[in-house]
């Protein structure tokens, strides 16, 4: 019973940190996944390129992001680009740690959401782009009017997961003193030593926040099928 009262005083003590860490983490979240998803349709349409000049770094953008971890990308961008440029300046270089875990998340989802993008276009019937080309449009008219309307209700599920994953990848952005949800639970720990009431606060914490995202996303989702079949 002790036990059960300790950990209620703690998590009630820790609660306001945590909440304000909550808020931080959904904020670069949202941020990195729109700024993420516009840099993955930029990709996407450089990888469908017949243009080497477009495809070439589209394709080592996504394989190189893709194929390293996101704590290295932190630590390389936070840490090692500023130490070149101070290398080459003289003078000390400082990024802030928000803003640098906004540019890496998002350029991280961006190689991610390049592949959601890709899939979603060729998940399309290619017989809609030959009839829409039939009737006279362009291939830019037609990939506007006809193709993304299609895919965008492809890539909406897939979108949603890699929103998710980005939550919780943003934990990772506690290495660089981004005050988001972990490092406010890590903060509290370093101070009371209460690691499993405080921990449990956040994994708690971090349910809820996927689960209401998930509750949101499936209702977008309904939405989008209940306009189906009303068309």
């Amino acid at each position: 019973m002790s036990l059960l009262v300790s950990y209620f005083e703690h998590a009630a003590a820790v609660f306001p940190s945590l909440l304000r860490g909550a808020v931080i983490t959904v904020e670069v979240t949202t941020f990195s996944i729109c700024f993420g998803l516009i840099l993955g349709t930029i990709a996407a349409f450089g990888k469908l390129s017949k243009r080497s000049i477009f495809k070439v770094p589209s394709i080592v953008y996504i394989d190189f992001i893709r194929g390293t971890p996101l704590f290295v990308q932190i630590l390389l961008f936070y840490y090692g680009i500023p130490g070149l440029i101070t290398a080459a300046t003289g003078e000390i270089f400082r990024i802030d740690p928000i803003i640098a875990g906004i540019v890496v998340c998002s350029i991280n989802s961006g190689a991610y959401n390049a592949e959601i993008v890709r899939a979603g276009i060729k998940s399309v019937d290619r017989g809609q782009m030959e009839a829409a080309r039939s009737l006279g449009m362009t291939e830019r008219q037609a990939m506007k009017d006809v193709i993304m309307p299609q895919a965008v209700k492809l890539i909406i599920p897939p979108l949603g997961n890699e929103f998710i994953a980005l939550l919780k990848d943003s934990s990772l952005l506690a290495i660089i003193s981004v005050h988001e949800l972990s490092k406010n639970g890590m903060l509290y720990v370093s101070k009371t030593f209460a690691a499993f009431p405080t921990y449990i606060s956040v994994a708690l914490v971090y349910l809820a926040l996927t689960m209401g995202i998930s509750r949101i996303l499936a209702y977008i989702e309904r939405r989008l099928g209940v306009s189906d079949r009303s068309e």
